[in-house]
């Protein structure tokens, strides 16, 4: 008995072994690849700071995997057993206790276990399970950062800022960059009602994305602080500062849901994020781990967050999502919490070709494209478990009815075995009903520009209609719907043929060939479905949306090999020479 009960603790022990390395290897490759972003900067490589980006994506996976295949090899015959994997977990627990990423090692214990049991819901026996506290709430010890006392010289201060934070190419004007940032955080101080910046003080942690780097931090008056984010650009082989963001909105623009994850090598992530809590205290806990690259810690997060909303409000129902009813996706919400779910409906509109398969793939790519701040993030769940009384009968009717591949009732709970999850915002087709005349022409020209953006980015949306965008509460209008989005790159944009006569002009049928991948500019305004001024005002400031030549020379640029520069803030945040 005494030997069985040693041989049961030293495999415990191994099996335990196994996971903390497991997670310990893939946090040093999380690492090495966040580390290049420095070495991309400097070269001027956006492509391979984004390829960077994508490969880090599949690092979890791949191990996770991993230790799988390992514990299968230790374990054996009692790979599954929950009696083994229960003390397991407790041996793991007294292993990760006070480690400052513990919630991150949480995480990735669970991933092996709901993956090696198909949990559906959660089994607290066999996993970590903590509702009722934020991951943050234990973190104490302060992320590492530089402070700077300023006295009566800002630019100076400013300067000495940018010669502490050394690449291996030099500052093409340093001096003439810290007056500019001087001037500007003086202007923003004094409409913040400040006086004078007495201090400033940056992560230590350079943040790269998308070609830039940027130095993030505080800047600290008398009675107040404003955020203190530092954009760096690599031009001509020399660093220049290329724009200051102050406002916090412009800061929870680049650090929001609609931009790839940044490459920065933080010691450790939950104290990072504690900080960033400080210039975002709105934020979602589960925001900021996603876009730091921790993508499964922020899945984790937004599922806790919405469960504690659920049990909070259990007299509140899911109901379908408000907007335009999907052909392709079923969509339900909580009113109260800003999230949607998308599930994929059994069978599609009969206008929708595209299969299931495709539709998912699609999500996918979203979730690994450069997504520069004009497509939502998207997270993929699987085998979700909710209250039913906490659906709307209308609701659940419809999900029972039209997604019966991947929704059922078990006694008095809905399992839903598929579904994606986004930021909800406002559509926009509702948006342009409720606002007045300058926010709705502020909208539509922003999303001229969103096409603009998404086309840089390699990116067609396909399908036009107001309903497939949103507009987030910072204004910004984003694309959604992605059965019908699609490589810019893919596609074939041609110019109208001009009719040879009366029969083809006036025709009520198509007179010359379309392929499947042809697009025509010139008809857009067809599809877009939007009033007409407000369509004349979407000419006026974005006509050449509406030239086949146009995308074409975008499609060439980008097939040439030149990655197109989409910056995170708009020009009022940029310092002009």
């Amino acid at each position: 008995m005494t030997t069985t009960r040693h041989l049961g603790g030293s495999t415990t022990r191994r099996a335990t072994d196994l996971v903390l390395t497991g997670f310990d290897d893939y946090n040093a490759s999380f690492s090495d690849l966040s580390r290049r972003g420095k070495r991309r900067f400097e070269a001027g490589d956006r492509v391979g700071m984004r390829s960077d980006v994508v490969a880090r994506m599949g690092l979890y996976d791949a191990s996770v995997d991993e230790v799988i295949g390992r514990l299968e090899e230790l374990l054996a015959n009692r790979l599954f057993s929950r009696s083994v994997w229960k003390e397991i977990r407790k041996t793991y627990a007294r292993n990760i206790r006070g480690r400052l990423d513990a919630e991150l090692y949480k995480t990735f214990f669970n991933t092996i276990s709901r993956r090696l049991f198909k949990t559906r819901g959660v089994d607290p026996a066999i996993e970590f399970v903590a509702l009722d506290i934020q991951p943050t709430d234990r973190i104490t010890h302060p992320v590492s950062r530089h402070t700077y006392a300023v006295g009566s010289d800002l630019p100076e201060t400013f300067t000495r800022i940018l010669s502490d934070y050394r690449f291996s190419l030099p500052y093409g004007a340093i001096e003439q960059d810290g007056e500019r940032l001087a001037e500007r955080m003086r202007s923003e101080f004094l409409d913040a009602g400040e006086v004078a910046v007495t201090s400033i003080e940056l992560l230590e942690t350079v943040f790269y994305r998308e070609g830039r780097a940027y130095l993030v931090g505080r800047a600290f008056g008398r009675d107040r602080y404003l955020p203190c984010v530092i954009a760096l650009v690599q031009e001509d082989n020399q660093v220049r500062v290329d724009a200051l963001l102050a406002r916090r909105l412009q800061v929870s623009i680049l650090f929001g849901y609609t931009f790839s994850y940044f490459l920065a090598d933080l010691p450790t992530v939950g104290d990072a994020v504690v900080f960033l809590r400080t210039l975002l205290p709105d934020k979602p806990i589960d925001e900021l781990y996603t876009v730091l690259g921790r993508a499964k810690q922020g899945k984790t997060e937004r599922y806790r967050a919405f469960v504690r909303e659920l049990l909070a409000r259990p007299e509140e129902t899911m109901v379908e999502a408000d907007g335009q009813r999907g052909m392709v996706m079923a969509v339900f919400t909580l009113p109260s919490y800003p999230l949607v779910f998308k599930l994929l409906r059994d069978r599609f509109a009969p206008v929708k070709t595209i299969r299931r398969h495709e539709v998912i793939e699609r999500y996918h790519m979203v979730h690994r494209h450069d997504r520069v701040g004009r497509l939502l993030d998207v997270q993929e769940f699987k085998d979700l478990r909710f209250p039913r009384d906490q659906f709307s009968t209308a609701l659940l009717d419809e999900l029972l009815a039209e997604c019966r591949r991947i929704v059922r009732l078990d006694d008095d709970t809905v399992v839903i075995r598929h579904s994606f999850v986004e930021r909800r915002v406002r559509p926009l087709d509702l948006y342009l009903k409720e606002v007045d005349e300058a926010a709705a022409h502020h909208a539509v020209i922003d999303m001229g520009q969103a096409l603009k953006d998404l086309a840089r980015s390699n990116i067609f949306a396909g399908d036009l209609l107001p309903k497939n965008f949103g507009v987030t509460r910072s204004g910004r209008v984003v694309f959604y719907d992605y059965d019908e989005l699609t490589l810019l790159t893919e596609c074939n944009f041609r110019h109208m043929p001009k009719a040879n006569n009366d029969f083809e002009l006036y025709s009520d049928e198509t007179w010359f060939h379309v392929d499947d991948n042809d697009v025509f500019p010139e008809e857009f305004p067809r599809f877009l479905a939007l009033k007409p001024d407000l369509l004349e005002i979407l000419r006026e400031a974005h006509g050449e949306l509406f030239d086949a030549g146009w995308w074409q020379q975008v499609q060439s640029r980008i097939c040439s090999g030149e990655s197109l520069d989409v910056p995170p803030y708009t020009d009022d945040a940029r310092l002009r020479g």
